[in-house]
């Protein structure tokens, strides 16, 4: 059930503020001189923090479900794995595939369409036979 606010609530306007607030420091970053710089240090710091949450995620997931995985039949591992490989390759070569202009982002969209789907089916076959 959802919150029921007061008349008058200034939920939206704190919303608002909060947008403004980062709209101005991006804008801040890109227009001020040797903003470019800090902008390069700030997202690269933001994507080794994804990474970084995406291999804790991993490692959690391994610990939690190890048993589950190592009672799989060998095709289904050997998928799992499979694409959990291609999908962290595919991760890795992201610049030089985007960078190489339509073809290399739609082989990007592909090929993690591909790991999805090999992880989809792995988890059916596994739901099936559980």
């Amino acid at each position: 059930m959802g919150r029921i606010e007061a008349p008058g609530s200034l939920d939206g306007v704190k919303l608002a503020g909060q947008i403004a607030l980062i709209a101005g420091i991006a804008l801040v970053l890109t227009v001020l001189p040797g903003g470019g710089g800090v902008l390069r240090v700030a997202i690269t710091l933001l994507s080794v923090a994804f990474f970084a949450a995406v291999a804790f995620l991993g490692y959690r997931l391994w610990h939690q479900f190890r048993f589950e995985v190592e009672t799989l039949p060998d095709r289904q591992r050997l998928v799992l794995y499979g694409a959990i490989g291609l999908a962290l390759l595919t991760l890795c070569a992201s610049t030089r595939m985007f960078g190489s202009g339509g073809f290399g982002a739609l082989a990007w969209f592909a090929l993690l369409g591909i790991c999805s789907y090999g992880l989809y089916w792995v988890w059916t076959q596994y739901r099936d036979y559980a």
